[in-house]
């Protein structure tokens, strides 16, 4: 016999484990299937933005977020040619709680979520248990099948499954969605490097040198540096002492330190994509998050697109879920409410490669274009724009008053 619940969602990242926290505090009966032991795996976006921390104070999570070892960054910029820096992103100008990115490592940031979700009396958190299929029934998706790390088979039929299981998402593949890809003329290469306590802080600075491109992220103890090359070159055939030559190249603070690097097993590889659903449903399936718009690491707005449409959805949808099953005409006002603001997003990410990261690594330039560099030399108040895109998005969602919690304060 089938199980049943209300809603099934595929994938613990982000999308995911804020979906089912808010819906099963809406009081529907949610069940989240995470094919993973843990969320110990590194590399994986780590960016937690205004927009998402003024929805952890809604939520009551507030101060249990901040007491997690984090880093904090006010600005992102662009070093010049001539040295100086130019200021593209300025968090300080938001007038919001927390103006500022912070940098978390993303397990510890789903540990907390669970663990709140895991208070709800109608959430259910499956840890190895991977979807392999959908339900189909009436023409319609009826729930999904699954598989548990022991082996065992099963079916859980539920009133809607929303696919929150990333760029590759297998929900959304057996739907039938395919997305529209755009060009995106790198891959990233990510690894970690020591820091000492005086480097990195407050300000993003990605560092452009002779056809090379990496992003130092600051973290507590380390960096997480982001190599970009373009599109295809595979690094592994040229082995570790050219790949620590290139960093070294590009970033001549870590020479001191590149050694830390033993070989490409440290080096771990993100095929990057940029891509957009046309449509975010089918009935009874709904995507969100990387399953309806994988984004590029520009800006590292991933997490934080992909939490405002499971806050979205979770609005949405709780209504519709606790009457029994969303209609088509239901599922579609996610898609109507989200696209406006990943589109731009999106936009600003293609100028900026087009403008910045192609030009980089053809040899062409070091740095932005110098009209750019010009323009917000002389309107600093520009770097607004982009911190309100990145950090904010043009329609940041909030928690709804069902999901709203007094703030749980931490023992010190």
């Amino acid at each position: 016999m089938a199980e049943h619940t209300g809603c099934v969602v595929v994938g613990g990242g982000p999308a995911g484990m804020v979906a089912g926290l808010l819906l099963a505090r809406a009081g529907v009966e949610v069940t989240v299937l995470e094919k993973h032991a843990d969320f110990l795996r590194d590399f994986r976006g780590d960016t937690v933005h205004p927009s998402t921390l003024t929805l952890l104070d809604e939520l009551g999570l507030g101060d249990k977020f901040d007491a997690l070892p984090h880093s904090e960054l006010t600005a992102a910029g662009f070093p010049t040619e001539d040295g100086g820096m130019l200021k593209l992103a300025d968090m300080s100008r938001l007038k919001v709680a927390h103006p500022y990115i912070a940098m978390v490592p993303q397990w510890d940031f789903l540990d907390l979520l669970a663990s709140s979700a895991a208070e709800e009396k109608t959430f259910t958190l499956r840890m190895q248990t991977e979807m392999t299929g959908l339900i189909r029934e009436g023409g319609r998706v009826a729930g999904v099948r699954y598989q548990t790390a022991q082996g065992t088979e099963g079916e859980l039929r539920a009133d809607l499954v929303i696919a929150a299981d990333g760029r590759w998402s297998r929900a959304r593949r057996e739907a039938g969605l395919e997305p529209r890809e755009y060009d995106c003329p790198f891959d990233v290469w990510w690894f970690r490097l020591s820091r000492h306590d005086d480097e990195g802080e407050g300000m993003l600075t990605p560092r452009m040198r002779n056809r090379r491109f990496a992003v130092p992220l600051p973290r507590p103890g380390y960096f997480q540096v982001a190599y970009l090359a373009p599109k295809g070159a595979d690094l592994r055939k040229e082995g570790i002492e050219a790949f620590r030559a290139n960093v070294t190249e590009v970033c001549p603070e870590f020479a001191d330190r590149v050694h830390e690097l033993k070989t490409m097993d440290d080096v771990k590889f993100l095929d990057v994509r940029l891509n957009l659903l046309n449509t975010w449903h089918i009935d009874g399936l709904q995507c969100i998050g990387d399953a309806a718009h994988a984004m590029s690491p520009i800006g590292g707005v991933g997490i934080n697109l992909a939490v405002q449409d499971a806050v979205a959805a979770a609005t949405l949808l709780a209504e519709p879920l606790l009457r029994g099953r969303p209609t088509p005409t239901d599922l579609a006002k996610v898609r109507s409410r989200r696209l406006l603001p990943t589109m731009l997003v999106q936009a600003l990410q293609r100028i900026l490669h087009r403008a910045v990261m192609r030009p980089v690594m053809a040899g062409t330039r070091n740095g932005p274009p110098e009209v750019m560099i010009k323009l917000f030399e002389r309107f600093p108040q520009l770097s607004y724009i982009p911190a309100r895109l990145i950090g904010l998005g043009l329609r940041p969602e909030h928690a709804p008053k069902f999901a709203r919690r007094p703030m749980e304060r931490v023992r010190h």
